[in-house]
């Protein structure tokens, strides 16, 4: 799909201001008026048809109030994605913003991972972690893809995927 490819070509051209911007818009369109488990499969399904537009097997992670309640594996994914789920769950969860936001947050004030005390096994600043945002209530979990040769392509397969699927539910086409 040439969207995603251009889209991608876009984001990376962009300097880290640029970036934090656009990650804040993201947040704040990509809201929630509800998520279930039910919708948690339905974008986890959603994520999967999306990347086999790609050709290297990506995994998938949606969390509700520290609960896993979608996760996985296609054949060919390998195990260290696991942990790149984590790392990104985990800053979602700290942060309260997308992993890739966290990134370009941690640059925007010259830090790193480090020097937030913060041990890079555990938390990861770059793209493939958004948070769930529910209308009115504030963040309630995360969607974390890991997988795809670039990590920007996994912030941007969420980000389509949760815009696809809101707009689903609105009925709009």
């Amino acid at each position: 799909n040439g969207s995603m490819g251009q889209e991608t070509e876009r984001r990376i051209l962009m300097n880290h201001q640029e970036l934090l911007k656009s990650c804040i818009k993201e947040e704040a369109e990509l809201v929630f008026d509800r998520f279930s488990r039910e919708d948690a499969f339905e974008l986890g399904c959603l994520l999967y048809e999306n990347s086999k537009r790609y050709p290297d097997p990506c995994c998938f992670e949606i969390t509700v109030n520290g609960l896993v309640v979608f996760r996985y594996f296609p054949q060919g994914s390998i195990p260290d994605s696991e942990l790149w789920l984590k790392r990104k769950r985990n800053s979602v969860n700290l942060m309260h913003m997308s992993s890739l936001h966290f990134m370009a947050w941690l640059t925007d004030f010259c830090e790193t991972l480090e020097d937030r005390k913060l041990d890079p096994k555990e938390y990861a600043a770059g793209g493939g972690g958004f948070p769930i945002i529910l209308r009115g209530t504030g963040v309630i979990g995360s969607i974390c893809v890991s997988g795809m040769p670039d990590h920007m392509l996994d912030h941007q397969l969420i980000v389509e995927s949760v815009a696809g699927f809101l707009k689903r539910k609105a009925g709009v086409k």
